[in-house]
């Protein structure tokens, strides 16, 4: 007897992200399109409200704002379920931790990126901070997305700063250099720096340049199209049906954390 699909229920549906994810649902035979939401007041195409969409689903994916996230998140945890993808960035600090205790709850999987090939990019990177000295070797971060993106750096830059910086084992912030502008001295080392660029209709470009004396290290990746995020939160989610509360990310679903 064939196992029936999970219900999903989109989150910011009408954004350019929801669009894509309600479309690759409809397109996988293993997941059941449950119900869209948006804002509250968003009315027609379809949506119905987040009370109704979460009373149907299984597992919510959700690529919108982190407010958003974080309430959703929240309410999630108070009704029990469903479990959440969660695909947005640019997390303050409480936000973060209102995810973290809603995920002793409710299984979250939380990811800067739900790229295959960057998740592996990430591992590589912290592969190469750990073997290269940090007193030869500078690491700077390159990224470039779309005019309309909020949040610099973007939530892929940070994972690839926390994978170096996990590679040399130190925090991020102790080190990271998010900007420079005028006289500001030579490069200290160790410092892991991060450039930004926006414009046009870049969908993401990242690289991780570790720099020596009469050599140059470059590994980057480039999203072409955003049906390489909606493959990923789709793992994603079939991922978590079942699975315990916790905060997890796609180094999980991937097994690359050994999980």
């Amino acid at each position: 007897m064939s196992k029936p699909p999970v219900r999903v229920a989109i989150a910011g549906a009408l954004g350019r992200m929801g669009r894509q994810m309600a479309n690759a649902v409809q397109g996988d035979a293993r997941l059941a399109l449950a119900a869209r939401f948006h804002r509250p007041g968003s009315v027609g195409q379809g949506l119905v409200s987040r009370d109704e969409a979460l009373a149907v689903a299984e597992i919510v994916i959700d690529f919108t704002t982190p407010a958003a996230s974080a309430d959703l998140a929240r309410i999630c945890a108070e009704r029990g379920g469903p479990a959440l993808v969660i695909g947005s960035t640019g997390f303050d600090a409480a936000q973060s931790a209102a995810i973290a205790d809603a995920a002793k709850t409710v299984p979250i999987v939380r990811s800067g990126s739900f790229s295959l090939g960057l998740n592996m990019l990430v591992g590589l990177v912290e592969q190469a901070a750990r073997a290269l000295d940090p007193d030869d070797w500078d690491v700077e971060i390159v990224e470039a997305h779309h005019r309309y993106k909020v949040d610099a750096p973007s939530g892929t830059a940070l994972m690839l700063g926390h994978a170096a910086a996990g590679g040399r084992g130190i925090d991020l912030e102790t080190v990271a250099r998010r900007a420079r502008d005028g006289t500001i001295g030579a490069r200290p080392p160790g410092e892991i720096g991060f450039a930004v660029l926006r414009g046009g209709s870049i969908i993401g470009e990242h690289s991780v340049s570790f720099c020596a004396d009469g050599e140059l290290v470059t590994l980057s990746h480039a999203a072409g199209d955003r049906v390489m995020f909606a493959r990923g939160a789709i793992a994603a989610a079939l991922w978590l049906e079942g699975r315990l509360p916790g905060e997890y990310d796609m180094r999980d679903v991937l097994g690359l954390n050994g999980s």
